[in-house]
């Protein structure tokens, strides 16, 4: 993987020309582009693909994400309930998830991702703290558990795991839900890249929160 490791993440490519430390986001650079690809509308779209591009979280709201792969509805709908099977079917309690989510969009640099999933995890009993120490890779605060988690999700992103990093996280969770960990890590990671291929930009009129969100 190339890049450099800064943060605790991964700055390359859009992220790479868009930071200046941890919290300082470059708003012009960000909405002076466009998206690679057209954001589609509701209006665009079949009615049966229209609520494929509305936040499941947030009811009415569309998400950039969504209406950028939403050019090719059919590989929507498949991306949402495949993804939608990693949230129901992993095995991970919801705060695992998070943990699994944030740490795999840490280590590409995906603000995007991080963006998105900072009120969930908040949500999911991850406080401001420990959220910020995923951003520089700073696993002391947690139990042996979820450092395992962490590290095993970073290898995961990287493309880098080894048999200590398998050895590791199979002390805590079974097989089915390795898979379900190694499965989560990967795609968000690939969403991730999805998202810097398609420049997909913040929602307007929202301001990122932070690598160490509150600081």
């Amino acid at each position: 993987m190339f890049g450099t490791v800064a943060h605790g993440r991964w700055d390359r490519g859009r992220s790479e020309n868009r930071w200046s430390d941890a919290n300082s986001y470059d708003f012009a650079a960000s909405y002076g582009a466009m998206a690679r690809v057209p954001y589609v509308t509701a209006e665009e779209l079949d009615p049966e693909h229209r609520d494929l591009i509305v936040s499941s979280l947030q009811p009415g709201k569309t998400r950039n994400v969504y209406a950028s792969i939403a050019n090719n509805p059919e590989v929507l709908a498949g991306l949402r309930e495949f993804f939608g099977s990693l949230w129901s079917d992993s095995g991970l309690t919801d705060r695992q998830r998070e943990l699994v989510i944030l740490t795999a969009a840490s280590e590409i640099g995906s603000d995007y991702e991080w963006h998105q999933h900072v009120n969930i995890a908040l949500d999911a009993g991850i406080d401001a703290g420990e959220i910020g120490a995923i951003a520089r890779d700073d696993r002391s605060s947690f139990s042996a558990s979820e450092a395992a988690l962490i590290a095993y999700t970073r290898a995961v992103a990287q493309g880098r795991v080894e048999d200590p990093h398998h050895e590791a996280i199979s002390e805590f969770f079974d097989d089915g839900t390795v898979v379900g960990i190694a499965t989560t890590a990967a795609s968000y990671a690939a969403l991730g890249n999805l998202l810097d291929a398609f420049d997909v930009e913040l929602e307007e009129g929202e301001e990122f929160v932070g690598w160490e969100p509150g600081e």
